[in-house]
């Protein structure tokens, strides 16, 4: 599903971006701003129901204490009574559907930006060495892997998997060769032969986990040395994987600190990424009454999951996307809290709000506070 709607959706509309203004850059914005204004209603719908769930939460608890209370030997009634609550307030769950139905496209996004042409593709395939003996009882099944849409010029690519006839299996004599190959069945070595910058795209191997088990050559041919398990990598340059953007030295670059070295441009996309999370939240809370508890958590969630960025490696071009992102969830949070709401929640705002300008007005002002022994203190 994923590799679906990222080769037939998104790099369609990715090439036709690029096409117009050759950037990979301004393409990975302009990809993101399509996707969100077309998941719009879905995010929108999460949204209000977001918005209307903090102004109903604290009457739709007090009732539902009320109904349980009133029907507890009743389970039918008070069942029925529930039902009516929702009905006249929504369900707290009702936006998470909207939300489940985009994740398939928000991966597919997330995978098409982790990949070529913006990143190097990497395969991983995990091996397993077996005495020569126990592999007469074993039932071979054909490995392939998941496909990778690889691109060899700005227009140029097709979906690559990598491949074992015989599965992944290997008996400790046995050699194997592990092919890369087009979802056509086409050598991958030999399509790209047909291109002039082929040379570019060649894959490299390396065995990424358990040396002592098995080598790999620089075809792709693998010699187990002993019983074990190992993992394979070949990987695939991409294509603009080193092409840089504004401050961004490169989009496929990954990591805060390599090498001994930070790399101020991720650093940068990351505080931005922290920034515009934080906005979002702090708008959608505008015009309702203050929640000591939800505040908190407001300012401490975008700390939290920007300093988990930090060190999580994503790609220049991944965290671009996601400031992007950012900053049209802002806009559409702004915008839709800006729609009157039905009257019973409009009621129940109202009350509230009325509630925190009554204890503001009377709570004693810096200059009223005396301590006991003050002159006009109260005692």
């Amino acid at each position: 599903m994923i590799g679906f709607i990222s080769e037939k959706l998104l790099i369609p509309i990715l090439d036709f971006f690029y096409g117009l203004v050759p950037s990979y850059g301004l393409a990975i914005v302009a990809l993101t701003v399509v996707i969100r204004i077309a998941l719009f209603p879905l995010s929108a719908g999460s949204i209000r129901s977001a918005r209307r769930m903090k102004i109903a939460q604290p009457v739709m608890q007090k009732r539902q204490a009320e109904i349980k209370s009133k029907f507890a030997g009743d389970p039918k009634k008070q069942q029925e009574e529930l039902g009516k609550l929702m009905n006249e307030f929504g369900s707290p769950l009702a936006g998470c559907l909207p939300l489940i139905v985009q994740m398939p496209v928000l991966f597919a996004l997330f995978a098409t930006l982790r990949g070529s042409p913006f990143a190097d593709v990497p395969y991983n395939i995990n091996l397993k060495i077996v005495p020569q003996e126990q592999l007469a009882t074993l039932d071979p099944k054909p490995y392939t892997s998941p496909r990778h849409s690889i691109f060899v010029t700005e227009k140029a690519h097709f979906p690559v998997v990598a491949s074992i006839p015989n599965g992944t299996k290997l008996g400790v004599e046995d050699s194997v060769k592990i092919n890369l190959q087009t979802t056509n069945g086409n050598d991958y070595l030999d399509v790209l032969s047909e291109f002039d910058n082929g040379s570019k795209f060649q894959p490299s191997w390396k065995v990424s986990k358990g040396e002592e088990n098995l080598k790999v050559s620089s075809e792709g041919v693998v010699t187990p040395i002993k019983p074990g398990d190992a993992t394979v990598e070949a990987k695939i340059p991409g294509l603009a994987a080193k092409s840089g953007f504004l401050f961004i030295k490169a989009l496929g670059q990954v990591g805060f600190y390599v090498d001994g070295a930070i790399n101020w441009d991720i650093a940068a996309l990351v505080g931005a990424f922290g920034l515009t999370l934080l906005l979002s939240q702090v708008l959608s809370g505008q015009g309702m009454p203050a929640n000591p508890q939800q505040s908190t958590a407001n300012k401490i969630t975008p700390v939290m999951i920007t300093g988990m960025f930090l060190f999580f490696p994503l790609p220049a071009g991944v965290l671009l996307y996601m400031v992007v992102a950012n900053i049209f969830q802002a806009l559409q949070t702004f915008l839709l809290n800006k729609e009157t709401l039905p009257d019973n929640l409009q009621k129940i705002l109202d009350e509230q709000l009325l509630k925190k300008n009554e204890v503001i007005s009377t709570s004693p002002s810096i200059s009223e506070k005396r301590l006991p022994f003050e002159p006009n203190s109260k005692k």
